[in-house]
């Protein structure tokens, strides 16, 4: 059997899988154009997911699994691997400790004013009219709850915060006081002192939030979007921010990326822009790897238990 990596993995990784499994080939790339002359020969591929093309997946005869050690699926040719058959696997769920975390932090950012306060401390300037607020006590909505949801969700009640989450399915999830359904979201929206937005990118999602929906908010409200850039228009956002819908929009993620140098996002003192960077974290490969491992073991062993597979029709 042949594992083929286009994932550019660190030397300690790659080790640990060949000694782990010596039965198996691994062949490890660091990009896709150098691995495309090994994916005929290929039965699995680990993948970040943004490098295969329909093209691609149809030169690859013996391919079975494709593993996404990333969440996104937005770029990958589904409708090909659809027609052949090939099983799906992400690595969601890996991004819930690191972006639970960039969420409270950027949310303290905003209520204690970190901005000012560090703009205060280059001019050498003494100002104690800055107006703190407080996050204790908060009323938070999770959109998109599902695993990092629940871990930000977790965070918040150390805030002493009344966390509600919105998902297709509206199930329960750990740590978030109450959940429903998308269509609930606007009789949601006026209670809400923060949205957290952790949408996936799909069909369903794109455009999520509407002008109105920022509209129904409390002006005092803070949205912050760390799932996937699409979920709203730039445009709704800086008329929402600039006509006083909401107090503050925290950026991870946008339509367009990188963000170009010239977007007015840049310059809007209640909108903090980040470049894409809340799931980044030093355990990221290796907590993608034991979820890849735990499937290989179910793929060796010939069972339908994986970990987080993916219904391709949906692209989650």
């Amino acid at each position: 059997m042949v594992i083929l990596s286009s994932a550019k993995l660190s030397d300690k990784h790659k080790q640990a899988l060949n000694d782990k499994y010596p039965d198996v080939a691994f062949i490890f790339c660091d990009r896709m154009e150098e691995a495309e002359q090994h994916l005929d020969d290929a039965d699995i591929l680990i993948t970040y997911g943004q490098d295969l093309t329909p093209e691609l997946v149809g030169c690859a005869s013996r391919l079975k699994w494709i593993m996404v050690i990333s969440a996104g699926l937005e770029e990958m040719p589904l409708a090909t691997i659809e027609e052949k058959g090939i099983l799906v696997t992400n690595a969601k769920g890996i991004h819930k400790y690191q972006m639970a975390e960039y969420a409270i932090s950027m949310l303290l950012q905003v209520y204690r004013q970190a901005k000012v306060i560090i703009e205060n401390e280059h001019a050498g300037k003494w100002d104690k009219t800055v107006r703190l607020q407080e996050l204790t006590g908060k009323t938070m909505l999770i959109v998109g709850a599902g695993a990092i949801g629940g871990e930000v969700a977790r965070l918040a009640k150390a805030f002493r915060m009344t966390t509600y989450g919105i998902s297709r399915s509206g199930k329960t999830v750990d740590n978030i006081d109450e959940t429903y359904t998308n269509s609930d979201l606007k009789s949601i929206l006026p209670i809400a002192d923060i949205v957290v937005s952790v949408l996936p990118s799909t069909s369903e999602t794109r455009h999520f939030f509407s002008y109105e929906d920022f509209q129904l908010l409390p002006d005092h409200a803070v949205f912050l979007n760390m799932g996937r850039g699409d979920a709203v228009s730039s445009d709704v956002i800086l008329k929402a921010i600039r006509e006083e819908e909401i107090a503050h929009a925290v950026l991870d993620v946008f339509e367009t990326e990188p963000l170009p140098s010239d977007h007015p996002f840049w310059k809007e003192e209640n909108i903090t822009v980040t470049p894409h960077i809340s799931g980044s974290s030093p355990m990221y490969q290796k907590r993608a790897l034991e979820i890849f491992e735990q499937n290989l073991h179910t793929y060796l062993e010939n069972r339908d238990e994986y970990v987080n597979k993916i219904d391709v029709t949906r692209g989650y």
